[in-house]
């Protein structure tokens, strides 16, 4: 699917949901406001806040309105489904904190039924335009495609999840380079792409050959323009690189590089060590003041030794830094080369709380203050388990290209806490080098969400 298409669907989708849930509750409203005193308009106004609030970011959170969920409807209405059982779960957890009993039940019930109701007829309706968009025949495309390669036959799967009726015609191709039986007919050879365009009435062409590997391109590239047919070059790379590769440009010139880095761009960089400043400095002023000297006075208490661990790990650039944790296992000689295990016998009483509980990392917003780290990045790793595993795991260091993190995107998809196996190593790396190539601030929003949902709710792999 068009990704600004989907970038518009999303956009709809939001504002659609949104719209329903405010008129919901405007209607709800209307009815009890004659049955209620003035008094308790504060109370409707301060439910209305936290309705959109906490669907914002528990629909985001859960990633509901995410572009690879909506293209495929399945996915997209069971991620809604889950976003809508956990907003409930936090409304009523809401209700029964702050005790909102002024509130008209009607009015709550009505406005929280009522809702998931909507986001049903919401999804049955963007079933019906996204069908209806697919079968609109002057929407309608003819593909025709030169070259039967790995990147053909790729392009050919991403053109049948096109949102609009997409019909390839089939491949011009030598049929001597042709050595298997292809999805769609060889129609022709490639110098004869042109008159089966004709024939065939095609409206795009597709070249998954370079004018570098065939001189002709550009003649048929011209004839193309004047026949009214659009013509597309999308280069077979992998007959120069074996790797995916992402394209940028610098002015006029086309740059090639191994993979997306938004954070490698300075506004971005800003943007999150700003982001990272703020939220810390609220929170070291909120809570760190008065939690660092009650859980010091526990640890002290609890078991002999410092309040702090503090462990050299590995940082942005392979630079090691003294990372802070609240100490939560009694003082022993593995500490720098052995994981924490379930049922450890190291750890401390107080150790267990403050490990399932995540309260042993929060001195690491002291790191994240000296620029040290992130909030959200690759989890840090010992020193040596960096050597260890950058010897067994080839994109392993790539992770090292930014600043270690608090919490993860590796960290709220369950990849928390020991690694037993290379393979649990090498999906937490590559969850981290998900993350750098497709940073955003909402991302970060996002995770942070996760991850108060996963302490909440409880981790498993939290020990």
């Amino acid at each position: 699917m068009n990704s600004r298409f989907l970038r518009f669907i999303q956009g709809a989708l939001v504002t659609l949901d949104l719209i329903v849930l405010n008129l919901l509750l405007f209607i709800g409203y209307i009815f009890v406001k004659p049955h209620i005193p003035q008094t308790y308009y504060a109370q409707y106004m301060q439910f209305w806040l936290v309705l959109n609030a906490s669907w914002l970011c528990i629909s985001w959170a859960a990633g509901a309105y995410i572009e690879k969920n909506i293209g495929a409807f399945e996915t997209f209405a069971r991620r809604t489904m889950h976003a809508y059982l956990i907003w409930l779960c936090a409304v009523t957890i809401f209700l029964f904190f702050s005790r909102q009993t002024d509130l008209s039940r009607y009015f709550v019930f009505s406005t929280l039924g009522g809702f998931g109701l909507a986001l049903l007829i919401n999804r049955f309706v963007y079933l019906i335009t996204r069908h209806y968009f697919r079968n609109r025949d002057d929407l309608a495309k003819k593909v025709l495609i030169i070259g039967y390669n790995e990147t053909s036959k790729k392009l050919v799967d991403y053109l049948e999840e096109e949102n609009v009726k997409t019909e390839i015609v089939g491949f011009c191709e030598s049929p001597g380079k042709v050595r298997e039986l292809s999805h769609y007919p060889i129609v022709s050879t490639i110098e004869n792409v042109i008159n089966v365009s004709r024939q065939y009435h095609v409206n795009e062409i597709y070249s998954t050959i370079a004018p570098e590997q065939n001189n002709q391109i550009y003649k048929y590239m011209q004839i193309a323009d004047q026949e009214c047919i659009r013509f597309r070059i999308i280069p077979d790379l992998s007959y120069f690189i074996k790797k995916p590769v992402h394209i940028n440009y610098f002015k006029d010139l086309p740059v090639l590089s191994l993979r997306s880095e938004p954070l490698d761009d300075v506004t971005s960089k800003f943007k999150k060590r700003l982001f990272d400043v703020i939220l810390s400095s609220l929170i070291f002023l909120t809570i760190l003041w008065w939690l660092i000297p009650i859980v010091s006075l526990l640890i002290w208490l609890d078991s002999p030794g410092p309040i702090f661990f503090i462990q050299m790990r590995t940082g942005k650039d392979n630079k090691p830094f003294p990372c802070l944790k609240f100490r939560s296992m009694k003082l022993n000689k593995d500490a720098d080369k052995m994981q924490a295990t379930r049922n450890d016998v190291r750890l401390t009483r107080m150790g267990n709380f403050l490990r399932r509980t995540n309260l042993d990392e929060f001195p690491q917003f002291i790191n994240v203050l000296r620029g040290e780290m992130s909030i959200v990045g690759p989890r840090p790793h010992m020193l040596k388990h960096t050597e260890d595993y950058s010897k067994v795991i080839g994109q392993y260091m790539i992770r090292q290209f930014m600043k270690p993190g608090i919490t993860g995107w590796a960290q709220v998809n369950g990849f928390r806490g020991e690694t037993r196996t290379v393979e649990q190593m090498q999906s937490r790396v590559e969850h981290d080098i998900w993350y750098m190539e497709n940073w955003s601030l909402w991302l970060d929003v996002r995770i942070m969400v996760l991850t108060v949902i996963n302490t909440l709710f409880g981790d498993k792999n939290a020990f």
